[in-house]
């Protein structure tokens, strides 16, 4: 028997989410009425086919964000789910309502100051309300949707999509605009980044040596690190395939900026160490924050 789906609205209305979805489509006002509507340059996705049906058909953006939004929650909703596109809806209404009655003056006239500020502004909003819950461009649903059903990644479809975006941008408003666009959606994308994955960025560290115990003892105890242990082999080399070791591989997860001091360190123990490294978007749990480096 199925259950339908529970909605959290404890999640919903936390003071965190509330505070982020807030700031966050406060953020994305003044990107859209203090740089980007005025002189019609795009952000990508949902945002940028509003402010393009706006300069061609004299639509408010108001209703253009709801109305092209309409179709994603719909789709969020059947397969995301319920919390995750009420939480969208409100934050959407919350930017529709803001856009109609609050009015923000144009910062600057400067081009390049509009399209690196106005994509910074609408990337931190984006980012925002992202990490509150929620979302007020619903182009990721779709890509997401996507990407499940055909070999494309999700970044590719976002691109392709936006490209179109931009490609009628062009054609009615200009190469000029559509150019700067572009640097507005790639500052907008890269902010947006930041803010749901973090500035700190951490790094998934793999170390395959025959000192194992001493490169364990180094991470643990001088680095102050968590580890997991893999039990493994060393060995199947080239002329020598039948070698082979039990050995301890190694995986601990540091900050970028610990890469290198670590790698070092571990050299010291094993110049013949093997590393390999992988980036993380998301970290929770464990040890990963440095608590008493002795390096």
């Amino acid at each position: 028997m199925n259950h339908p789906e529970k909605i959290y609205w404890k999640s919903i209305f936390s003071f965190k989410s509330i505070i982020l979805t807030l700031f966050g489509v406060f953020s994305a006002v003044v990107a859209l009425q203090g740089f980007l509507i005025p002189n019609q340059f795009l952000d990508g996705g949902v945002t940028g086919i509003s402010i393009l049906i706006e300069g061609i058909f004299n639509i408010h953006f108001s209703i253009l964000i709801i109305a092209v939004n309409i179709p994603f929650l719909i789709l969020g909703y059947k397969k995301i789910g319920k919390t995750f596109s009420i939480q969208a809806s409100i934050a959407i209404l919350i930017l529709a309502g803001l856009m109609a009655l609050v009015n923000i003056p144009v910062f600057t006239s400067d081009k390049v100051l509009i399209a690196v500020f106005g994509g910074f502004f609408i990337g931190l909003g984006i980012g925002l309300v992202i990490r509150g819950g929620g979302i007020i461009d619903g182009l990721e649903i779709i890509a997401q949707y996507t990407h499940k059903r055909s070999g494309f990644t999700t970044s590719e479809i976002i691109l392709t999509l936006n490209s179109l975006i931009i490609l009628v941008a062009a054609i009615e408003f200009g190469i000029e605009t559509a150019m700067y666009s572009i640097l507005v959606y790639y500052t907008a994308m890269k902010t947006t980044d930041y803010v749901v994955d973090g500035f700190e960025e951490y790094t998934a560290l793999t170390i395959i040596s025959k000192e194992y115990e001493g490169v364990k003892s180094l991470i643990v105890n001088d680095f102050g690190k968590g580890i997991s242990v893999y039990k493994g082999e060393r060995g199947y080399l080239p002329g020598v395939f039948n070698e082979k070791y039990d050995c301890d591989i190694i995986m601990t997860i540091v900050t970028r900026l610990e890469v290198h001091r670590m790698k070092q360190a571990i050299l010291e123990i094993d110049p013949d160490t093997f590393f390999y490294i992988q980036s993380i978007k998301e970290v929770k749990g464990g040890i990963v924050k440095n608590v008493g480096s002795k390096h």
